[in-house]
């Protein structure tokens, strides 16, 4: 493993990593909201200029002929948590998401993969990279290293993120890719006054006071000191650092990070549904923050295709038509040692009804895989 075994076999940090999540959440946003919310192309390219761009697959940019966007579509879309406090230090994938959008464009799929999932991490010859196993979530720190420069470079970070991605799902090509950090998305949820979501389960934080404030690492041991702020069951409105702060939690979930990927996917539904309501369509003052917050805090690739031209194609979909969906694993120990997690041979059967497109199909023959709302 190397290089990065510490990263990707869990080695503590003194600080914790923020949002370790669907912060890609800005771009889907960004992606599924441009239809409805921007209808001029005036004001299209007003925002277009504002989202960040780079050549996430290490295939040029843009290389393929122009041509209209058509289904089924793979998007991947990476949370990663720069820490300013350490500009240098190689970003880890906090969160992995795909979205399936099938041909007809009006219905999507979208599910995470186990940030610790064992897998292949392929040699990168771009940052000197072997190749060997690790957490996946490492492929985006190792790809990130770049010889002779001291910061890393997300872009191929995320390029060798893809390689991984597809070589351990058989998905062999991505439409359009997308990162996203963690300050840019608490900003998008501000902007947007705030989200309203179903909490489907009481969750204590680790992390945060009752008033947001970070609390105190333990000078005893490990872990925190200091009150907790609290997520009760049920219909819930939820300042940014709130959702953000809710949707990181596992150590207090029956079912650890999987739990966590779950109320990721929630939120996802609940910020499309924000996006969509009348509070931000028509409101032009929150409307341009939104916007503006989500194009300073993306970086895309639509290989060829811009943001907005992705907003037009999925302009049909709706919170209530993506279906979210759970891949089941279990962890691996060695002795007592947590290495990882390691996926159900279902979800490889999955990855396949993606390639073959019969997702549909799939779902209806599996309904025990839909991550459903309690």
């Amino acid at each position: 493993m190397g290089r990065m075994g510490r990263i990707g076999l869990g080695g503590k940090a003194p600080l914790p990593r923020w949002a370790r999540w669907c912060t890609a959440l800005g771009a889907l946003l960004m992606l599924v909201s441009g239809g409805v919310l921007i209808s001029a192309e005036a004001l299209l390219a007003r925002y277009e200029g504002a989202v960040g761009s780079a050549d996430l697959f290490g295939d040029g940019q843009p290389k393929e002929p122009k041509s209209d966007i058509k289904g089924p579509l793979n998007l991947l879309l990476v949370g990663i948590d720069p820490r300013a406090s350490n500009p240098n230090t190689p970003p880890l994938a906090d969160s992995i998401l795909i979205l399936h959008v099938t041909e007809s464009l009006d219905q999507a799929y979208l599910f995470s993969l186990p940030r610790d999932w064992i897998v292949d991490i392929p040699a990168f010859k771009t940052a000197n990279f072997a190749g060997g196993s690790d957490r996946i979530n490492s492929a985006m720190a190792y790809g990130s290293q770049v010889p002779g420069q001291e910061k890393p470079d997300p872009a191929r970070g995320f390029e060798l993120l893809a390689k991984t991605v597809s070589q351990a799902t058989g998905i062999a090509r991505f439409d359009a890719g997308a990162i996203i950090n963690f300050t840019g998305f608490q900003k998008i949820v501000d902007a947007m006054g705030g989200v309203t979501m179903y909490v489907d389960t009481d969750v204590r934080s680790e992390h945060r006071e009752p008033n947001g404030r970070h609390r105190q690492l333990n000078p005893a041991g490990e872990g925190y000191i200091g009150p907790q702020a609290e997520y009760k069951k049920g219909t819930r409105h939820l300042k940014g650092w709130q959702a953000l702060d809710y949707v990181r939690q596992r150590k207090t979930l029956p079912d650890g990070d999987y739990g966590r990927q779950r109320h990721q996917q929630q939120f996802v539904k609940a910020m499309v549904n924000q996006a969509f309501s009348r509070d931000v369509v028509t409101n032009p003052f929150k409307l341009d923050a939104v916007l503006r917050a989500a194009g300073q805090s993306v970086i895309f690739n639509g290989r060829g295709h811009t943001v907005a031209e992705y907003g037009f194609a999925l302009r049909n979909i709706r919170a209530s038509s993506i279906v979210m969906m759970r891949l089941p694993g279990q962890s691996v120990y060695d002795g007592r040692d947590y290495q990882g997690e390691r996926l159900e041979p279902v979800a490889q059967e999955f990855f396949g009804a993606i390639r073959g497109n019969t997702v549909e199909a799939f779902v209806v023959g599996h309904p025990e895989l839909i991550n459903r709302e309690k």
